[in-house]
Formats: structure tokens, sequence, C-alpha cells
């Protein structure tokens, strides 16, 4: 692997959500790891599955792999770190300060900016080497979060410095003034390492489709503009030529070197590299350390499958709860799920599906790497499109913050409002803000909501729940009020699906969301398998030995008591388009959805 050549002290590995970014680092750190070096893999993303790969509780502290000499791994979780944050800001002064002013404070520390500066706290102390655990390690490898909450985590060092340089910072998310000269200092170091090609590189992972590819031609545009030049580019899962005349393996075959063929030209001036798909799931590390083969070894080839039929998948349209949700003519609906699985497609063919019975229907995102109009590919009746793009959110809060409680303030008093809102915790309050505008929306009409991956998804609704227990606190015990979350743990106004693939990562982690939503007084509506090979019944003998991985996936996912389901097979064809989009939910048998 060229990415591999003479590597830096530490790469990033960053792409759309499912393209393989824990396979591809998790596999790196074995394989350098093995060439006697020191390495530390690091997970950045809020729903990371690092530990789920190696069969090893990690967590937030240094952990060593044992099977691996020289590995060790850390899993940065965002509430441990949060909790650590705050009571770093609160513990000093319990006891000096009255319980309703430390009750306000850690209030104030609740949500979801804390939470991201907390975890960048860490990140940047792996990054400027402050931690003398850190020293130790030749190589320290991050995978991090789907794309767009990556780069957000690779500005903030420049963000945080420039709001340091130019403003007097915000208490409630950097803690005590007096320490912010040595965050100045951390932070400007973190920039200087990451735009270093000497210690730094970048891996774009992509999969051989359409928009994971021009996922991250987008994201080398936005990196370079920051300074992180020092780029690589891994294409993760091409289908080996197949053998035989499977129309399933030729159309995705034909279409994968297609994409390949058509890469932008801004990705083919990076080193590249091609890496097989696997029949095997890349789950432990007997499977890691063949990743990088060319060819899979002849002792994995499961011979019955060339004659024994596939077990029956269970028959369960998508159309069948689209049925249902049509019964009423307004609701909120939200795809949730890990980066990869599909809910672009699935919330697009669920809201094509219900214009299409006449309802009036607003497909919307929150996720800053989505493609709904290249889904759709074009206007349809009754369905309007939109994005909550975090950028328009936030200019759009400041300049209404400034024309309200600005317009009484002297020149002065504008000039600091202004300077304040330049924080990069602005963005939260902004993209809260446009969230339930969308959830008030739903009143009158579908709402059908492609959300970000899971860790995302998390924080927007940890800000959520901040939110309920400010509103709470402020109105009282005997006052009537609704706040977004109590309409999202309302049933009868919002419907969760929950989108996953079947294998077991995908499956564990919609698992792990389903109770985090629980704990939260939100009940999943329905479970939806996406993308099934076994469902579309290959006959190629490659693609027969990942359908066969798929059937305890899809029995695991049934066997729960009063769970509605849907299953989706793979189909030969893009589902771009209305037309595509409204067969998709019938449950068509043709070939591949690639992971949109």
């Amino acid at each position: 692997m060229k990415f591999l050549d003479s590597p830096p002290r530490f790469l990033f590995f960053t792409g759309k959500g499912g393209v393989g970014k824990t396979s591809i680092a998790c596999a790196s750190a074995v394989a350098l790891a093995r060439q006697g070096k020191s390495v530390l893999l690091v997970s950045t993303d809020p729903a990371s599955n690092v530990g789920q790969v190696f069969d090893l509780e990690i967590g937030n502290t240094i952990t060593a792999v044992p099977a691996i000499p020289g590995l060790s791994a850390l899993e940065i979780d965002p509430e441990q770190a949060a909790e650590a944050y705050r009571e770093r800001i609160v513990g000093p002064v319990r006891g000096l300060l009255p319980e309703a002013e430390l009750a306000s404070i850690t209030e104030q520390l609740s949500g979801s900016c804390t939470t991201e500066i907390a975890s960048f706290n860490e990140f940047t102390a792996l990054l400027t080497d402050t931690g003398d655990a850190i020293a130790e390690f030749d190589h320290v490898l991050f995978d991090t979060a789907p794309t767009g909450h990556t780069i957000r985590l690779l500005q903030l060092p420049g963000s945080w410095t420039e709001f340091l340089n130019d403003g007097k910072g915000d208490a409630s998310c950097l803690g005590p003034l007096a320490g912010l000269e040595k965050q100045r200092e951390i932070y400007a170091n973190a920039v200087d390492a990451l735009a270093d090609p000497d210690r730094t590189r970048l891996v774009l992972v992509s999969r051989p489709a359409r928009s994971p590819i021009a996922e991250i031609a987008r994201t080398h545009g936005e990196l370079a503009d920051i300074g992180l030049t020092h780029q690589h580019v891994v294409v993760n899962g091409v289908l080996p030529e197949p053998q035989g005349d499977d129309a399933l393996a030729g159309a995705i075959y034909r279409r994968e070197q297609a994409v390949l063929a058509g890469l932008p030209d801004s990705l083919r001036s990076l080193p590249l590299d091609i890496v097989e798909l696997k029949a095997a799931n890349m789950v432990g590390i007997d499977s890691l350390k063949t990743l990088f083969a060319t060819a899979e070894p002849a002792t994995a080839i499961v011979t019955t499958l060339d004659s024994d039929p596939l077990p029956e998948v269970v028959d369960a349209p998508l159309e069948v709860l689209v049925d249902e949700l049509a019964q009423s003519d307004h609701g909120l609906i939200m795809c949730m799920g890990k980066g990869g699985v599909g809910k672009t497609t699935i919330a697009a063919a669920i809201a094509v599906a219900l214009a299409r019975r006449g309802n009036d229907v607003h497909l919307t995102t929150t996720d800053p790497a989505a493609h709904l109009e290249g889904t759709l590919d074009g206007q349809l009746e009754n369905l309007a499109v939109s994005r909550i793009d975090p950028e328009e959110a936030t200019a759009a809060y400041r300049e209404r913050v400034l024309t309200s409680k600005g317009s009484a303030l002297d020149e002065q008093g504008r000039a600091t409002l202004a300077e304040d809102l330049k924080s990069p915790c602005t963005e939260e309050v902004a993209v809260f803000q446009a969230f339930s505008k969308v959830i008030h929306e739903s009143r009158r009409k579908f709402v059908v909501v492609d959300t970000a991956p899971t860790g995302h998804t998390l924080l927007l609704l940890d800000a959520t729940g901040s939110y309920h227990r400010e509103i709470a606190r402020q109105m009282g015990k005997n006052t009537n009020f609704t706040t977004p979350l109590m309409r999202l743990q309302d049933p009868a106004q919002t419907k969760v699906i929950l989108v996953t693939l079947a294998e077991i990562t995908p499956r564990l982690e919609a698992e792990g969301l389903e109770a985090d939503l629980q704990r939260a007084g939100i009940t999943p509506w329905a479970w939806v398998v996406n993308n099934s090979l076994a469902a579309a019944q290959p006959t190629s003998t490659f693609l027969r030995r990942r359908a066969a991985n798929e059937i305890a996936e899809i029995d695991a996912i049934a066997a729960a008591p009063r769970r509605r389901l849907a299953v989706v097979p793979m189909l030969a064809e893009e589902p771009v388009g209305a037309e595509a989009l409204e067969a998709l939910s019938h449950g068509l048998e043709e070939a591949v959805v690639p992971h949109i």
C-alpha cells in the first residue's frame, strides 16, 4: 500500500460513512505493529467500533491489544471526556459558590458544544505530545468520524486559535479565562502539526461508488484549503473480476470499474491504492491481516455454496412500512443509523412514496455529507427538499441575533456581541434552532429527516435534551409547554426508523443507538435492513459467501418481539430519481444499491 510507504508519525483516515475507514485504519495499525513499530490507534468517532473489530473493551484510556505486540488503542469517548472537562471547571469552585450557581454552571456545560470541545482537547493533546504516555509511540493513527464531522474537527484548531486571538473567549466552553493563553499555544501547535507533511498524512478512504468518490473529492479541496495537502486516496471494497455469468456480480463489477476510470482530476493527482472486497467481514485480527492481500486464500472458499441454496430471507418490503405511515397526513420521520448504511436512499424512497400518494412532504438532511439532490435527480410534485447546512444556519443565526439583541446596543456593544458570535459554539445553537424549526413543521405535513451518522445525531439530540431541561427549569412545574424533545418522544408525532446493513458492526451500532434513544424516552418505530445480498439471491460463489454471512444478522434483527422490519435487496442499478426510488420500496431484486 502506497499510503503506508515511509509513513509520518500521524495518519488520519477520513471519508464518507460506511466506506471502511475503521477496517483500513485497524489493518494499517496491525501492519505497522507487525513491522516492529510502536503504534497507537485512536478513534475520534463518537460512535466508534474499534473495540468491536478487535473484540476488546477499549474506552477512554490507552489499552494494549494483547494479540499484536506494539499495538495499543484508544477511543475518545465524548461523554467521558465531557464529564472530566466539567469536573475540571466545577471542581475547584465546589464549596465556594452557592449550589444554585454551581447548578447553573453545570447546566451551561451540559450541551453538545462542551462535548465537542472536551473531545477536541484530547485530540489536540495527542497531536502536540503534551502527555508522556504518547511520546513512546512511533505512529499515531486516527480513525475519524464521517467526513463532515472530521472536517469540523480538523478545522477547529484554526477556529479556536483565531477566536482566542480576536476575542476574549467564552468561559462556558473553554473554561476559566486564566487558562486561555495555554489553550492558545496548544491549538497553534496542533495547527502546525496538521499542516506539516513530515508529521501528518491524510488518507481519503472511499468505496468505488459515485457518492463517496464525490465526497472525498470535496474533502480533498476543503482540507487543502486549511493547509492539509499531503493526501492519499484508498478505494476500498472493490469487487474482484467475477467468474461465471452472475448478472448481479457483473453489474457491480462494470459499475465500479467505470467509477474508477472516471475519477475526478483532483484525485488522479494523488497517490492511489485499491483494496479488494473480501468475502468475510473485517472483524478480528486474522481477517485484518488479509485486508491488503490481492487474492483470498484458497482455504476461505466455501465450495458447498456452489450448489446449496441460500436460506430464504423474510419477505418484508419497505412498501408495507410506507402504507402504515400514510395512514396519517403528517408527522416527523427520522432515518437514523451508522454512516454508509443508506439512510439517504431510504429517507428519499420513503419521501417519494408518501408524495406519490398525494401527501405534502418535506425531505431534509442534517448530514453535512449528504447528497439528497443527486439521489432524487429532479423535482417531484408534493415534495420539497432542503438541507440543514451548518454554515448557512450559523450565518442566519448570527444575523438574527445582531438584528434583535444588537439593535438596543451601542457601537461598542454590537462589536462585542459580534465577536462573541464568532465562537465555534455558535454553530451548535444555530443547527439546533434549524432542527427545531423542522420538527415544528411536521405538525401539518410529513417531514422526512435523513440524519447525520450516529455519533453526530446523538450530539444533536443531546442539544435537544439540554434545551428541554433549561426550558423546564425556567417554566416551572405547573406550566404547560412543549419542547422539541417532547415531540420526539411522542410516538404519535415522531417515527424513528433505524437503518442498518446485515452485518455485525452496523447491527450492533443500531442496537446501541436504540438503547441510547430509549434512555432519552424515544422508542424506534421500525428497522430497515438495507442493501441485502441475501435478499437478492446471487449466484456468484463470491457474493453467495458474503450473502451467507448476512442470514444470522437478519435473523437476529427480526427476532426482537413486536419489531417492525423491512428488508431492501441489493439492486443492479443505483436508485437515482423518483421512479427508481419508488420502485425500491417494492423490493426489486436486480443488483446493488451502493452505500449512499
